[in-house]
């Protein structure tokens, strides 16, 4: 649908390009606790490019001296480098390819990097939050391969090419000699994917956690993150992301969505009417009879007077009762046992926020559930399907989070249904 003004514009002066997709990063609830800057947000969009800048293996050189590998590497050209021992190294020359965009994800923010990514905290409310932690991220984390043409296809590898057009293989990063003579690697900490069964829709299941090595083949994953030792093969699985693809940097998690999946996303604006929605029934206290209202979405991180609040082992919602004194108060907030006053389940009680990422939804209806321990509020199907998810965590553990703040669910479902109290009047 069009409207009126849109229909008076020339297509041709107004061309919009055509969108491969976003990434949106886990954990964030809308933009990065510092707010979203430059080539560092919470979101970003990959648009097909003015000019082709993909590029696809040509020359092989084998048994390479390190003099002669540098000689190559330092041509103007996009190479990767695999040291096999001190005197053997290989590099394969790559050359233009017209067909294909490319567009690379690291923490570096050097100029090769489109999209700079830090790693996640859970739960974090500012960027100082993070600072101390020691990155895992790859500096050049992997790169994505759109092809330029309908249906707009795009492919993941691990590790970027850095300043000087290249990937270095060191000695100790696991690599091999494929059956057809070509070379291939694993990254340090690994690029992990996991592609939905069902695409991103309400019937969606969660896939298997495979491993892209640097030439986009796909493995079972290693012992351990960093494990020399790489998993088999998996020949009838490729690298092709799908809507809702989960790419998993070891330290941030990014969430791929198609511009088709995301037509069927509901919109901030939608989630902005759901709120309004939900305030206008004028929820209230069952104790103090005060009416509650969810804070609008840009005051999303500030506890507010009428804020509701949850107990979650029963999901009765309430407005914040200031009982006891300030110590126990703090204490209940960190996750002591709080009593529910309509049925006395005992469990944390928490404020609620409302989930502000429209990218995380699997559907447009109501905001009914809660996730548990961190008090984020969504769809029903959202809820179920992201408590499902197992994310990796660390080096060798899978859990369960909330895509809103990262935070690991609690209990076994890890989400709870909300029980709101009309106005008696």
């Amino acid at each position: 649908m069009f409207s009126p003004d849109q229909e008076n514009i020339s297509t041709s002066s107004t061309k919009v390009p055509v969108k491969y997709g976003e990434l949106i990063v886990l954990g964030y609830n809308g933009s990065l606790p510092n707010g979203d800057r430059g080539r560092r947000k919470s979101r970003f969009a990959l648009f097909k490019r003015p000019k082709s800048n993909g590029v696809k293996p040509s020359t092989v050189h084998v048994a390479c001296t390190p003099q002669a590998a540098k000689a190559i590497s330092n041509k103007d050209q996009h190479s990767i480098s695999y040291t096999l021992s001190r005197v053997q190294t290989v590099v394969v020359e790559y050359t233009q390819d017209s067909n294909t965009d490319m567009f690379q994800i690291g923490r570096s923010t050097e100029s090769p990097i489109d999209f700079v990514v830090t790693d996640t905290v859970p739960g974090s409310q500012s960027n100082s939050d993070t600072q101390s932690v020691q990155s895992t991220i790859s500096r050049f984390a992997c790169r994505i391969i759109c092809q330029r043409t309908p249906p707009y296809t795009a492919r993941i590898y691990a590790a970027g090419f850095d300043s000087s057009k290249n990937i270095f293989l060191g000695e100790k990063a696991a690599k091999w000699k494929t059956s057809d003579g070509q070379m291939d690697g694993l990254t340090t900490n690994g690029v992990l994917v996991m592609h939905p069964r069902h695409g991103f829709t309400e019937d969606s299941k969660p896939g298997v956690w495979r491993e892209i090595s640097v030439c986009g083949n796909v493995f079972t994953l290693r012992e351990t993150r960093s494990a020399q030792q790489r998993g088999k093969m998996v020949e009838n699985e490729t690298q092709e992301l799908v809507d809702g693809s989960l790419i998993d940097l070891c330290g941030a998690t990014l969430l791929w969505r198609t511009a088709e999946g995301l037509s069927r996303t509901p919109t901030v604006k939608h989630l902005e009417a759901l709120r309004q929605e939900l305030n206008a029934a004028r929820p209230q206290c069952p104790v103090g009879f005060n009416t509650l209202a969810f804070p609008s979405m840009r005051r999303k991180d500030i506890v507010d007077e009428k804020q509701p609040w949850v107990y979650l082992n029963c999901g009765h919602v309430h407005g914040y009762h200031n009982w006891g004194n300030r110590d126990a108060e703090r204490e209940g907030r960190e996750g002591r046992e709080w009593e529910c006053p309509m049925c006395r389940a005992r469990g944390p009680y928490v404020p609620l926020w409302l989930g502000c990422e429209a990218g995380f939804y699997l559907d447009a209806a109501p905001p009914t559930h809660t996730f548990s321990p961190c008090g984020h509020v969504c769809s029903e199907k959202t809820v179920a399907y992201w408590s499902q998810i197992p994310l990796p965590h660390g080096t060798h553990t899978f859990h369960a989070a909330c895509p809103f703040c990262a935070q690991q669910l609690s209990s076994e479902q890890g989400y709870i249904k909300l029980i709101f109290q009309g106005p008696v009047d």
